[in-house]
């Protein structure tokens, strides 16, 4: 075997073992202390200075995000997540030729401890080889799964101004430099209970008035650019009584704020209009989950991570998502951010996998933007 090739071999032996060892640390939401503590511990021996901050305490989580700046804290900031949307407590893992899953027991925490294996072992590999490092930030997020309160509550050094997630499912190469905003929404009809046997005219259904508002309106797929949703529907309290009020939970995603707005618009309308037909009233609340974020080509993020890919041998694939990540946080903060291709397929299923190349491949990605070079000039509009 030739010394490259060794070393290559080594390189992701190790990183796998990196992952391997946090897979088996148990850190769902809220619970991502012994996380933080392992990277912690990690950055430390490397001679680096991580710190936590507060975001998700007041809300009853056991850690803060953790923070690791490197020489001045530099523009750009890389970022994965520590909790996983299930606990992996008990993981069997099994490692194939060219895979690693679990068991089937539990899920394999790929999403998103990949991203996180991917950070330190590429400052790491850095640092041991003696090779140059950008200045940049590392930062590991809480409750990215629940709520993206790690990162809605991060207060990112001032002289960050790119920003680059290792936590999207799809393959390495992919980036998604644009995403929906989801907006959700609850809806309360009040209306007036009553005996349903004895005296039902005396009654006014919140369940009716609320059945009247959902048929009055599309659902699924608005448009080729919306969609909205009711998921979750409270009321009633027993067979024999007109339900006198209803609680009614969904969400609305597009690409553009506006275009969520107008729909939102359109349900209180429409639920209001239904409410007030039968004598019943109705309040409707909103608030944003995320917004949306659209990083242009002419970004010098999206040069950066496009020069990336291509370093580690891949073709760049800028590509859109419907759904949400730490990355919408950090748009709307003004900090041109895009999610990465890491590979971990089937993410919060039993089944969740991930190819050993794309970890391989994710980690070349990951060491590229490491490396200290002239950010690229934006292309003229």
């Amino acid at each position: 075997m030739n010394k490259s090739l060794q070393n290559d071999t080594e390189s992701q032996q190790d990183l796998i073992r990196i992952f391997t060892d946090l897979v088996k640390i148990p850190g769902p939401s809220r619970e991502e202390s012994a996380v933080a503590d392992y990277i912690s511990s990690f950055l430390s021996d490397l001679g680096l200075s991580p710190y936590r901050d507060s975001a998700g305490l007041n809300s009853g989580g056991s850690t803060g995000n953790l923070i690791c700046p490197l020489g001045g804290g530099g523009d750009c900031l890389l970022m994965s997540h520590m909790d996983t949307a299930e606990s992996t407590a008990g993981i069997e893992i099994i490692l194939e030729n060219d895979r690693i899953r679990s068991d089937g027991r539990t899920i394999l925490g790929a999403d998103n401890r990949a991203g996180v294996a991917i950070l330190l072992h590429s400052i790491r590999e850095r640092i041991l080889m003696g090779r140059q490092i950008r200045d940049l930030t590392l930062c590991f997020t809480v409750r990215e799964e629940l709520d993206m309160a790690g990162s809605r509550e991060l207060s990112p050094p001032p002289s960050i101004r790119h920003g680059f997630i290792f936590d999207s499912s799809l393959r390495p190469g992919h980036f998604i430099n644009r995403t929906y905003g989801s907006r959700g929404f609850q809806i309360e009809i009040h209306g007036r209970s009553a005996h349903s046997g004895i005296h039902p005219e005396q009654g006014i259904s919140a369940i009716t008035a609320a059945s009247h508002g959902v048929s009055a309106l599309p659902w699924g797929r608005i448009d080729p650019d919306c969609t909205a949703n009711i998921g979750l529907i409270r009321g009633g309290t027993a067979t024999n009584v007109i339900p006198e009020s209803v609680v009614l939970s969904g969400e609305v995603r597009a690409g553009s704020s506006d275009r969520v707005e107008k729909q939102i618009s359109e349900i209180s309308a429409a639920f209001s209009r239904a409410a007030s037909e039968l004598g019943a009233r109705c309040t409707v609340h909103s608030d944003w989950d995320f917004l949306p974020y659209h990083v242009q080509e002419t970004s010098a993020s999206y040069q950066m991570i496009a020069q990336a890919i291509l370093s580690a041998g891949l073709q760049p694939l800028p590509t859109f998502s419907p759904g949400g990540s730490d990355a919408n946080s950090l748009n709307a903060r003004g900090i041109d951010t895009v999610n990465i291709g890491i590979g971990a397929q089937n993410p919060h299923a039993r089944t969740e996998f991930i190819l050993l190349e794309d970890l391989a491949a994710a980690q070349r990605i990951c060491s590229a933007l490491m490396t200290p070079n002239p950010e690229p000039e934006r292309k003229e509009t």
